[in-house]
Parts: C-alpha cells; structure tokens; sequence
C-alpha cells in the first residue's frame, strides 16, 4: 500500500463490500479496517462474512454484518435503508460478489445462462441502484464494481460469465460518465482482476457433462496467480487515486493491451490458450 492510498482519508468513511464472506472481498474488508473505514458487509455465506466482520472488529472499528443476496432486489432496497440508518451515511460501495460457470453456449441451459447474469450483473445493478441516492448525499460518494479480466477478452467455455463481466464494465464505465455529466460527487471505478486465487473458480458450476471440480483445479494450478490480499491493495489504490479502470496483475494489463491493439488477435489468443490450458472443455466432450 502505497502513501497515496493511506492518506486518502478512508478513516470515518462507510464502505459497503458485497460477497465480504472470502477471498477479495473479505481481503478488502482487512485491508479498510486497517484504513479506518466502518463497514457494512454482506454475502450469502453469512458464516464467512461473520467471520471477516471478527477479524475487522478486533482492529478497532464498526462493523454490521448481513446475509444479503445481491439478485433479491427488494431485500437490497431494504437493506441500503438499514446501512443508511446505521452508520448515518454511505461512502463506498465495493460491488465484488459474483459466480463463475463454465459451458459451452450449444451445452449450457438458458438457467445456467441467467444465474450467471443475475448474480454477476443484476447483483450490480442492485446494489448501485439501491445505494446511489445515498452516496450523492454524502457529498462524497464511490461506487467500486469488480469486472474481471473476462470483462476486457473472450474465452471459450465463458460465454455466460464473458457476457456478464462485459455488462458490468459497460455499465460501470457509463455509470461515471454520467455521475460526471450530472457533477454528481461520485467517483465510479471499474476493477478487471486477472487470475485471483480465491473460491469463485473453485465454487464454479459448469453445464451438464462436465467435470467442474476438474476444471476448477486446472483454473487454481495454471492461472490463479495471485492473492486476494495483492488484488485488494492494487483496488484501493486505485479507489484512492480516483482511477476509472483497475487492473490487476500483469496479465491484466497485458490482455487489455492485446485488445485494444488487435481484438481480433485477443479472441485468437483465447482458443490458443484454451487448447494449450486444456481448461476450457471442447465439444463432445465430459471432462
């Protein structure tokens, strides 16, 4: 962490931090808890999210703890009310909570297609609508929404998770124009983490016929190159310095470079990295 990031005055604010329960987000939480921030964390796994608001605590600062399904939009309604009436405002929002499946678009059923958006998307959508009245209010307002590397390049296997994670960029990098246009005081960054060892991969779902825990062990073994701790310091300093696009790892950087340069090319790296990786499944095939 960086001078810029811990003078960046997150001592007093109140960070809300979706799927708070592992990896990047309850790294998240430590890292702001030892800022100074007050949090609000929910997941669906309530027990992990617990055990993350303990960790917080017992560095000295306020923590509400909530299970929160991010697709239920009538219970992120409510629940913005709740954080506003508990802490008195809202200063960030860190929209991290996701899923991953893997599947062919001919193998995948259209459910598998919509668990994916709802939770991935819709998830963000929620929560950013929920949450944007109160963080104009504060005066000083962010809205933090996790991409992924699968938001910047397409990867056989994906589609769901690629549509997905491209949504939440458009509709992050839109969100800011707009707060921006508006003079709105709400800073908007969008996050495309690269290969992250956390429980997403290793949670996955995958289309009927396939190995999914197979899959997700290849994803740990050859692409999880870094740390939830390594990606939460690269996210807040980049939430301190006000940035629209974090990317984390070089991976990260060296993707998005490819394809911006050449998309074309970037699709043609995805299949080559399919085939040499063997992660993603090819046709007629059950493991």
């Amino acid at each position: 962490m960086t001078r810029k990031a811990e003078a960046a005055g997150f001592a007093g604010k109140v960070v809300v931090i979706t799927g708070a329960g592992s990896g990047i987000g309850r790294a998240l939480a430590l890292l702001l808890a030892d800022l100074g921030a007050d949090l609000a964390l929910c997941d669906v796994d309530v027990d992990g999210a617990e055990a993350t608001a303990v960790r917080c605590e017992a560095k000295g600062v306020s923590v509400k703890v909530d299970r929160l399904d991010v697709t239920e939009r009538e219970a992120v309604l409510a629940y913005a009310g709740e954080v506003r009436a508990h802490f008195g405002h809202v200063n960030q929002v860190y929209n991290n909570a996701g899923v991953a499946f893997y599947g062919e678009v001919a193998r995948e059923s259209f459910k598998d297609i919509e668990r994916v958006l709802d939770v991935n998307f819709w998830g963000v959508v929620n929560m950013t609508k929920a949450f944007l009245p109160h963080l104009i209010e504060s005066g000083d307002g962010h809205v933090v929404n996790v991409s992924s590397l699968f938001g910047l390049i397409t990867y056989p296997g994906q589609s769901a998770y690629n549509a997905s994670k491209f949504a939440v960029r458009g509709f992050t990098e839109c969100l800011r124009q707009e707060m921006l246009l508006a003079r709105h005081p709400v800073r908007v960054t969008c996050v495309h983490p690269g290969g992250i060892k956390t429980a997403v991969a290793r949670n996955a779902t995958a289309a009927a016929g396939l190995d999914a825990a197979g899959i997700a062990r290849a994803f740990d073994r050859r692409l999880a190159l870094h740390s939830p701790e390594m990606a939460a310091d690269t996210i807040v300093e980049g939430v301190a310095r006000g940035r629209a696009r974090v990317l984390v790892g070089a991976e990260a950087k060296a993707l998005d470079l490819l394809g911006r340069v050449s998309p074309v090319g970037s699709q043609r790296f995805g299949t080559w990295m399919s085939r040499l990786l063997r992660i993603a499944p090819r046709p007629g095939t059950t493991s």
